[in-house]
C-alpha cells in the first residue's frame, strides 16, 4: 500500500472531472439548449445529471485527498494493530491461519487480504496487540482468533520487498 500512489491516482481521477466539468459538460449543455424546449429534452437531463454526478464525486475526492495527506506516519502506534499492519491471526476452532493488512478503503482487495481500517473486521483489530484474542464477527459467523503475529506500518517501512508497506 502506497499512499502517496493512492494520492496520485485521486489526484488525476480530480483532474479528470474538473476538465470534464469546467470544459466538456458546459459546451454540451449549450448544444442541448440550442436544441429548443427543455422540458422535453432528453439530453439535456442526461448531461444535467451528469454534471451534478460528477460535481459531487469532486467533491468526495477533494475530501478524501485532504483526508488522507492528514495522515501522520509518526502518530501511527507501533506495538499495536494500526492502519498499515499486517496481522497474522490462528482460528481458535480450526487451527488455520488468516493474515489481513489494513488499508484505507480506497486500496481494500480482500483476494489480497486488504481490508479496510473502517470495516468491521479492521475496527475489530484496530488497538490489539501480538498474543491478543480477537472476536471477529461477520454477518454469518462469530469467530475467535489469537493473534500470533504482529508486523505494525513501521516494521513494514523497513521491510521494502513487503507490499503491504505503505
Amino acid at each position: 500500500m502506497k499512499i502517496e500512489a493512492l494520492l496520485d491516482e485521486l489526484r488525476r481521477e480530480f483532474n479528470k472531472l474538473d476538465r470534464e466539468f469546467r470544459q466538456e459538460l458546459p459546451k454540451k449543455i449549450q448544444a442541448a439548449r440550442e436544441l429548443g424546449d427543455l422540458r422535453e429534452n432528453g439530453e439535456y437531463e442526461t448531461i444535467k445529471d451528469r454534471q451534478g454526478f460528477v460535481k459531487a464525486r469532486m467533491a468526495f475526492l477533494q475530501q478524501r485527498i485532504a483526508e488522507i495527506s492528514k495522515i501522520d506516519l509518526k502518530a501511527i502506534p507501533k506495538d499495536r494493530v494500526a492502519l498499515g499492519s499486517t496481522v497474522y491471526l490462528m482460528d481458535e476452532e480450526t487451527g488455520g491461519e488468516t493474515v489481513y493488512t489494513l488499508v484505507v478503503p480506497e486500496l481494500m482487495d480482500s483476494a489480497r487480504g486488504w481490508i479496510s481500517v473502517a470495516s468491521p473486521i479492521g475496527r475489530s483489530l484496530i488497538g490489539k496487540r501480538e498474543g491478543d484474542r480477537v472476536v471477529l464477527t461477520t454477518p454469518s459467523s462469530t469467530r475467535a482468533f489469537e493473534m500470533m503475529k504482529l508486523s505494525t506500518l513501521h516494521d513494514n517501512l523497513q521491510a521494502p520487498s513487503n507490499e503491504a508497506a505503505s
